[in-house]
């Protein structure tokens, strides 16, 4: 009996053993490591059966010994767009640089993987040059140099549309840009109106290069323009010229005739005046006198008629009145 405990409990022990040295191998490999910067579907290794339903962020998961992670960047991935020819407004021929960084949305990478898989890099390169191609020709060839800032806004507005979709996010402190202005509520947005399901949350443009010949069109143009501009500055100057020169004739022949009309209403003034002078004195020297013979008891017109005759020689600037001894008059006339 004890040969037979001692056969049982060495079996059990055989399988403990067994079943916590598969433990310890298989335990460490259902742990899978995902770094900081992926996300993650979890994918068995047996079949290549990818599910979606759920998408892993960095840290250590527990899957099973026979599943792994197939991974995305979770970080930012740079499109560079270099030399891209788009034709503006004017029909000239321009080569555009630009850089956007465009994050993969969490919520929305089961719609990358349904539609791209992994392979979404040359989509997002080619809907971002359609982009720029279909946002930069409403500008000319001058206003590329011009309006450098609002181009800029324009194309990263375009490459952001199209790369992003047109929903809102359902965080909109989450970026700059991430609820712009017209963007559809998420609760009403549709899975064909999330764009390529990514964030561009970063655009530069770097270079608008004019080749050229186009220069040299667009100089021609200028000159033209300019020549224009200076041959109608010309014909403006001389319009300007003859109507000042209107003006002042106009202006000197006003002011003749108020300077005669002024001088005819100073001669009329004089005159006025000196009649009125003449008038007031003439009334003076009457009330002056009456009062004076008055005063002196002169009735007899004969003495009024001397005493006047003797005030008028007096008031003579040219005649010297003396008087002598046998009361003469006498005076150098």
């Amino acid at each position: 009996m004890p040969d037979d405990n001692r056969c049982l409990f060495m079996i059990v022990g055989g399988i403990v053993g067994a079943i916590a040295l598969v433990l310890v191998i298989v335990l460490p490999m259902s742990f899978v490591t995902l770094e900081y910067h992926e996300y993650g579907f979890r994918r068995q290794k047996s079949t290549g059966w990818v599910d979606t339903e759920k998408v892993y962020s960095g840290g250590k998961h527990f899957l099973g010994p026979d599943y792994e992670f197939k991974t995305f960047p979770a970080d930012a991935q740079f499109l560079d767009l270099n030399y891209i020819r788009v034709f503006t407004r004017d029909k000239l021929e321009v080569s555009v640089t630009a850089h956007a960084q465009y994050f993969i949305r969490k919520d929305e990478l089961p719609l990358l993987h349904k539609a791209y898989d992994i392979y979404y890099e040359d989509v997002m390169r080619s809907s971002a040059v359609d982009a720029i191609k279909g946002a930069l020709p409403v500008y000319n060839t001058t206003e590329l140099k011009t309006k450098r800032r609002e181009i800029e806004a324009v194309i990263y507005k375009a490459v952001r549309e199209r790369l992003g979709g047109q929903c809102c996010r359902p965080n909109c402190d989450a970026y700059l840009q991430a609820c712009a202005e017209g963007c559809i509520s998420p609760s009403k947005c549709k899975d064909s109106q999330k764009g390529l399901n990514v964030d561009v949350k970063f655009f530069q443009l770097t270079d608008i290069v004019i080749p050229s010949t186009v220069s040299e069109r667009f100089m021609e143009n200028l000159l033209l323009v300019e020549k224009n501009l200076r041959e109608q500055h010309f014909q403006n100057a001389t319009v300007i010229r003859k109507e000042t020169a209107g003006k002042v004739a106009e202006i000197k022949n006003q002011a003749k005739e108020i300077r005669e009309f002024a001088s005819s209403e100073a001669r009329k003034l004089k005159v006025v005046s000196e009649s009125e002078y003449t008038s007031a004195i003439e009334i003076a020297r009457g009330t002056g006198l009456k009062k004076l013979y008055e005063s002196l008891k002169i009735t007899s017109q004969e003495q009024m008629n001397s005493f006047d005759y003797l005030r008028t020689l007096r008031g003579l600037d040219n005649v010297h009145l003396t008087v002598d001894f046998q009361q003469r008059i006498a005076g150098n006339l």
